[in-house]
């Protein structure tokens, strides 16, 4: 396969519908294409054109049960999923118009944006990709939970979850990251709660959405949906997507080895934060070519050939 590092939009708009997990209503999402450079944004049009607000840690205002950005007063909750699904597929640049304040929750992965994606097709542009090097250590702790990323000339993530559980315990997975195994083993994995959570969460004005359909439910023993789970450790399979979806407000491709402990969405922009305030941890470059890369040592991820447009 030919390395391609050229930014990358959808070749086509393409549109699905369906409820947001928090809020239980009912959205319309269109994703379109975009200039190069102009990153993703999300264009709220049940309240008037031109209500954007991009993908951006600038941006993050809310980590409570979700990734939400906000610019101007209005907002964008649960872009995780689908921003993870961004990332995955290389697609540096789309406008996603919404006519809510919730991306739909799907099937509680990012399986069906992939699919869309891939309906979608893909477009290469003109600029080469961003991608930032991670120079120097950093590490955001609290207790026992954490994230740190260090030196590395791979994208690489470590996650590990405990949770007092008889179904999840410990459980911990590994990837380097490229298209195939985010697609392969990270895209598919659900959402999950517990069932003793559900109406806390409900009185709380959360999960109003929220059904087997969404989402892995676990009682004190047993998953409750029918068809079970989708891969034994779909749990931190899961919690590794939700990282990649809040990796992916960068806004350009990170090479570094993250280690991430017990995190969640709050810990993980910190984390962002922190290492982006600190500039001599990591330095921005744009490789033309695979040649430079090999000069400088680093393995950039594949993002693999879908059906390929040149802009």
């Amino acid at each position: 396969m030919i390395m391609d590092l050229r930014q990358r939009t959808v070749a086509d708009e393409i549109s699905c519908t369906g409820i947001g997990l928090h809020s239980g209503k009912k959205v319309n999402l269109t994703i379109k294409p975009a200039p190069q450079n102009s990153g993703i944004s999300f264009e709220r049009i049940d309240i008037s054109p031109g209500c954007k607000v991009k993908a951006s840690f600038d941006n993050v205002v809310d980590t409570n049960m979700a990734t939400t950005i906000g610019f101007n007063g209005y907002s964008v909750s649960t872009v995780e999923h689908i921003m993870a699904a961004f990332f995955g597929m290389g697609i540096d640049n789309a406008l996603v118009q919404i006519d809510g304040g919730e991306i739909p929750i799907m099937d509680g992965s990012s399986a069906p944006f992939i699919f869309l994606l891939k309906n979608a097709g893909v477009t290469i542009q003109n600029s080469h990709k961003r991608f930032l090097l991670v120079k120097k250590s950093v590490k955001v702790k609290d207790g026992n939970r954490s994230v740190k990323v260090n030196p590395s000339n791979e994208l690489k993530i470590t996650y590990k979850i405990d949770f007092d559980h008889p179904l999840i315990k410990d459980q911990s997975y590994e990837i380097s990251f490229s298209k195939s195994s985010f697609v392969d083993e990270i895209s598919r994995a659900r959402t999950f709660g517990f069932l003793r959570d559900v109406q806390t969460l409900k009185n709380n004005g959360l999960a109003k959405g929220g059904s087997l359909d969404n989402a892995i439910v676990v009682d004190d023993f047993r998953v409750l949906n029918e068809d079970g789970l989708r891969y034994k450790n779909e749990f931190v399979r899961h919690k590794l997507l939700d990282f990649i979806g809040d990796l992916a407000i960068l806004g350009c491709v990170p090479i570094g080895h993250f280690v991430v402990e017990r995190s969640g969405h709050s810990m993980n922009q910190k984390l962002l934060r922190l290492f982006m305030a600190q500039e001599r941890s990591w330095e921005v470059v744009r490789f033309k070519n695979k040649e430079e890369c090999v000069r400088k040592s680093i393995k950039i991820p594949s993002f693999g050939t879908l059906d390929l447009a040149p802009a």
